[in-house]
């Protein structure tokens, strides 16, 4: 599956994003966040489970930042 989102916080391991779908707050679990800064738009590549937490957390197998004007 596919989430585009807004990058909301990085940190060592994770981000914090908005999926900008069903407008929720979502934890990226991720091994690499060089080159990703908050304000970010990225597309999220992940296998589908989303927890149940709150913010429900996802694991991504790869990332991709991508130019405002081709975001939707």
């Amino acid at each position: 599956m596919v989430m585009c989102a807004t990058v909301l916080e990085v940190n060592n391991d994770s981000l914090l994003v908005h999926d900008n779908e069903t407008e929720q707050d979502v934890i990226v679990n991720t091994s690499c966040v060089c080159r990703i800064n908050v304000n970010d738009r990225v597309k999220i590549v992940y296998n589908g489970i989303m927890t149940n937490s709150l913010p429900p957390q996802i694991s991504s197998s790869r990332i991709f930042r991508i130019p405002c004007n081709r975001f939707r």
